[in-house]
C-alpha cells in the first residue's frame, strides 16, 4: 500500500508541513526552534528533481503549486553502508544450523562453494537491490566474498549491476576475505582487481599475531591504488578481542589518509568502561568510522542452546557518536545464516536500533546515521540530506512523530526520487524459487 498523497503534477512545486528531523538538515538557523524530538516543521519548494528552497512553514505557497504534508515525516533517501548481497536470500537453501557465528560461517562458505555461478548470483544480488530500491535506499555498499575465485566472479556480478542501476541506486563494492589473502603476489592480484572495479579493499581483523604485519601489508597496498578500506573488525563478545586498536594504530603509523570503515565492534559492548574512552579516542585521531549492525549481531552475539542471551551484541554506538566518531548504522545481511531475517529496509534497521540501543532519549542525531552521515562518508554531497541544491529524493510516512513513526512498519511509505513519486514493488520470493532449487 501507498501513502495516498498526490505530488503536484508541476515540476516546481511546494511541500508544506513537512516534519524534518533535524540531523538530515545542512542548515537550520533560519528555520526557528526545533520541536521537543528535534524535527523541524517546513516548507520545502523542489524546481527540477532538486531542492531550491527551504523555509519555515508558511500557509502560503504563493503562485507555486503545493501539497500540504499536515506534518508528516519526511526524510531523504535513505544509505545503506554496510550489507552483503552475495550471501543474500540464500536461506532456503542453507540455513544456519544452530544460529551462531560459527553455524553462519561454515554454512555460508559450504553454499558459496557448491551453489555461487555468475547467473546465481546476479539473480539474488539484484533480487537484494530491488528490495532496497522499494523501501526508499538511494545508496547502497556491499561486501563480496574475494577468496579464490570468487573475487571475480563476484565482482564482474557486480559491475554489471552498477550498470543497470546507475539511475536507481549508487553502488559501492567492497572485498571480504581474511587478511592472510593480501601476503605475496596473490594479494596483489585481489588488489588490482578491486582497483579496476572502482571498489574497496576489506576483510575481517582476526586476533593474530601477524595482524600488524597485515594491516601494513593491507594499507601499502590501498595506499598505492588509492583505496579505501572496509574493515570487519571485533565480531564477537570476547573482551579480549581489540584489533580495533590494531587497525588505529596501523592507520597513524603509516600515515594513511583514505577513509578507514570498521564494522561491527561488539567486543567494545563487554570491556571495562574505563578503557572504553582510551580506545574511542585512538578511533578518533586516527580518522576511523564504525558502523553498527544491530540487527545481525542481536541474532548471533550471546546466544547459547537453551539460553536466553544476556548481551546486546551492539557496539557502544552513543559513547562512540558523542566521541565524534562518525557512526552508522546499517543492514548487514538479510535471509542468509548469519541474519534469517531483514529486507534491505533502512526504516526496519533504525527502527530496531533505536530499540536495541535506547537511541530515544534523545533521538535528534540518529537519522544521520542512515541518511546524512554515509552520504559524506562515500561521498554523496547531494544525497541523504534536505539541503538547498540537494536531490530531491525523500521517503515521506504517515507519521508526525517519532513515536508514530517507529511505532508501524511504515509500509505505506511515498518514495519520491528526483522530485516525482515512484511505486516500486517488493519482488516476490517465488521468484527466487527455481535458482534456489539448483
Amino acid at each position: 500500500m501507498i501513502l495516498s498523497l498526490v505530488l503536484p503534477e508541476s515540476d516546481h512545486y511546494c511541500l508544506q508541513q513537512a516534519r524534518v528531523p533535524q540531523a538530515v538538515l545542512t542548515d537550520w538557523s533560519s528555520l526557528g526552534q526545533p520541536d521537543w524530538e528535534g524535527n523541524f516543521l517546513i516548507d520545502l519548494e523542489i524546481d527540477r528533481g532538486k531542492i531550491c528552497a527551504i523555509a519555515p512553514t508558511q500557509s502560503s505557497a504563493g503562485n507555486v503549486a503545493s501539497l500540504d504534508l499536515q506534518g508528516r515525516q519526511l526524510w531523504p533517501g535513505f544509505v545503506d553502508i554496510h550489507t552483503h548481497i552475495d550471501k543474500g536470500h540464500i536461506w532456503p537453501r542453507s540455513p544456519n544450523p544452530d544460529g551462531s557465528f560459527d553455524g553462519a560461517l561454515t554454512t555460508a562458505i559450504a553454499d558459496s562453494q557448491t551453489h555461487w555461478n555468475s547467473d546465481e548470483l546476479l539473480v539474488r544480488m539484484e533480487f537484494s537491490l530491488r528490495c532496497a530500491y522499494a523501501h526508499g535506499t538511494v545508496a547502497l555498499r556491499t561486501h563480496l566474498d574475494s577468496a579464490g575465485d570468487l573475487a571475480a566472479q563476484g565482482f564482474t556480478v557486480f559491475q554489471e549491476l552498477r550498470e543497470r542501476w546507475r539511475d536507481r541506486l549508487t553502488l559501492q563494492a567492497a572485498s571480504l576475505v581474511s587478511l592472510d589473502h593480501y601476503q605475496g603476489v596473490a594479494g596483489e592480484r585481489l588488489a588490482d582487481l578491486v582497483a579496476a572495479a572502482g571498489g574497496l579493499l576489506g576483510g575481517v581483523t582476526f586476533p593474530s599475531p601477524a595482524l600488524d604485519e597485515q594491516l601494513d601489508r593491507l594499507l601499502d597496498l590501498a595506499r598505492d591504488r588509492q583505496l579505501d578500506l572496509d574493515l570487519h573488525v571485533d565480531e564477537s563478545l570476547n573482551p579480549s578481542d581489540r584489533t580495533l586498536l590494531q587497525v588505529a594504530a596501523a592507520v597513524q603509523r603509516n600515515g594513511f589518509t583514505g577513509k578507514v570503515l570498521c564494522g561491527h565492534c561488539c567486543s567494545l559492548s563487554v570491556q571495562p568502561e574505563a578503557d572504553l574512552p582510551i580506545q574511542l579516542q585512538a578511533v578518533q585521531a586516527a580518522g576511523l568510522g564504525i558502523v553498527s549492525l544491530p540487527l545481525c549481531n542481536s541474532y548471533l552475539q550471546d546466544r547459547q542452546a537453551g539460553r536466553t542471551p544476556r548481551l546486546r551484541g551492539i557496539a557502544p554506538v552513543q559513547e562512540i557518536q558523542a566521541a565524534g566518531i562518525p557512526t552508522f548504522l546499517s543492514s548487514d545481511n538479510s535471509r542468509d545464516p548469519f541474519y534469517a531475517y531483514g529486507d534491505l529496509d533502512m526504516v526496519e534497521v533504525f527502527r530496531e536500533s533505536v530499540r536495541i540501543g535506547q537511541l530515544d532519549h534523545p533521538w535528534s542525531p540518529w537519522p544521520a546515521a542512515v541518511t546524512r552521515t554515509p552520504a559524506d562518508w562515500i561521498g554523496l554531497p547531494d544525497q541523504g540530506r534536505i539541503a538547498i541544491g540537494a536531490r530531491a529524493d525523500f521517503v515521506i510516512f504517515n507519521a508526525r512523530s517519532f513515536t508514530e513513526l517507529l511505532a508501524r512498519p511504515q509500509s505505506d511509505r511515498l518514495i519520491v526520487r528526483n522530485g516525482r513519486a515512484i511505486a516500486p514493488e517488493l519482488p516476490d520470493y517465488a521468484e527466487l524459487d527455481a535458482i534456489l532449487a539448483q
